[in-house]
């Protein structure tokens, strides 16, 4: 792989800074996944190439391989990048039916900002140095 797979978060989002700061540190030694902010330059440049359909800002993405995840997908194949411990419970999340897992994400999605305040200090661009 010539480029580090990406997951874009929303960096104004104080459960997308925890996540990004929980993964991090769980991450297999092997994996090459970098943490970019939606709004980054880079983030908006990615999101700008994926299908009209896909270009929520509001949402994660995962892009693996070159091919973009986005919703409960992007969170679920984030186990992928953990260690082995981790990782193992991926297929017992994935069974679960896409429109379930995705009314799921779509409750927290619209509820993190009530549960999570905005971090003072995005987290997320430092986590690749």
């Amino acid at each position: 792989m010539n480029q580090k797979d990406c997951l874009l978060l929303d960096g104004n989002c104080g459960l997308c800074n925890r996540v990004a700061i929980i993964l991090h540190p769980r991450l297999d030694n092997g994996k090459n996944l970098r943490f970019l902010t939606n709004e980054s330059e880079e983030g908006k440049k990615i999101i700008e190439k994926l299908p009209l359909g896909e270009q929520k800002a509001d949402t994660v993405y995962l892009i693996r391989n070159g091919e973009p995840y986005i919703r409960s997908a992007a969170a679920i194949r984030c186990l992928l990048y953990l260690k082995w411990y981790y990782k193992i419970w991926y297929p017992f999340v994935w069974i679960i039916p896409k429109p379930l897992r995705d009314f799921v994400y779509d409750i927290i999605s619209k509820n993190r900002h009530k549960i999570f305040p905005k971090p003072d200090i995005c987290m997320i661009p430092s986590l690749n140095k």
